[in-house]
């Protein structure tokens, strides 16, 4: 009986806390497909406020994805093979070289932002380029692709599998395109869906980056609120949940799959 009570509680607990996270954000999306949020669900349903989020704001929408896909290219392309070399190197120098790839994790993004202008503010061309966004995201990311992959290589003997490889007369290049990444994959998907994930909802970083003409989907939903009237905004904020939650999903259930070490 009295485990049962505490189940009871316990689950009561979880889900006012659920209802309490959950329930602003379900008003806001409601908010976006009805006539008039202060007359509520019964001035009507339309699609009337996502439409002119579309039409005003596709080009961020779209610089969003491209921004966040060509972060996902240069993690992979820099993160991963940097996982595997740290890995196998091992020792003090490659700690150090880790806790300075994870050192953004640390510092906010409003500081990596600062240090970019600061340092390559001068840059007119770049400035005002969504290469200068991206640069920042690449920064703020690679820590994860980094991690993700380190991770997988801890539950494997990558060594002996380079070494079989190159027994056989692979070369370095083959081995890791061919033995290494494919042993790292659930690793470097789910960095992926991480990376991916975290460039199109950052906000902190990309808004000291940006310029009117490379605003990204979170500053865009900013500018909305501060803009638009309600519904609109709240409109921006459906179509955000509609490509992050996605995104989400598919991270929890590559997590849940992964096997244990």
């Amino acid at each position: 009986m009295r485990d049962r009570l505490i189940f009871t509680a316990q689950l009561l607990f979880t889900l006012l806390v659920a209802a309490f996270l959950v329930v602003p954000a379900l008003l806001s999306i409601s908010a976006g497909i009805t006539v008039n949020y202060f007359r509520g669900i019964s001035s009507g349903l339309t699609l009337q406020w996502v439409a002119q989020v579309w039409d005003l704001y596709a080009d961020t929408i779209g610089l969003s994805f491209v921004i966040a896909l060509a972060t996902l290219a240069v993690t992979l392309v820099v993160g991963v093979p940097a996982a595997y070399a740290l890995h196998v190197r091992g020792g003090r120098l490659s700690r150090v070289v880790e806790e300075v790839i994870t050192l953004p994790l640390a510092i906010p993004g409003l500081a990596i932002a600062l240090a970019l202008l600061l340092t390559y503010g001068g840059f007119g061309a770049f400035r005002r380029s969504w290469l200068f966004i991206l640069a920042g995201h690449v920064i703020f990311t690679m820590p994860f692709m980094v991690r993700s992959v380190m991770a997988v290589f801890a539950t494997i003997d990558i060594r002996t599998l380079d070494e079989g490889a190159a027994s056989l007369g692979a070369s370095p290049l083959r081995r890791f395109v061919e033995v290494i990444v494919p042993n790292a994959m659930p690793g470097i998907v789910a960095g992926a869906l991480m990376v991916v994930t975290l460039s199109l909802g950052e906000f902190n970083l990309t808004w000291m980056l940006h310029t009117p003409l490379t605003k990204t989907l979170p500053v865009g939903l900013a500018d909305s609120y501060a803009s638009m009237r309600l519904e609109v905004a709240s409109a921006y904020t459906l179509i955000f949940f509609i490509m992050i939650v996605p995104l989400l999903v598919a991270m929890h259930v590559l997590a849940e799959r992964e096997p244990k070490s």
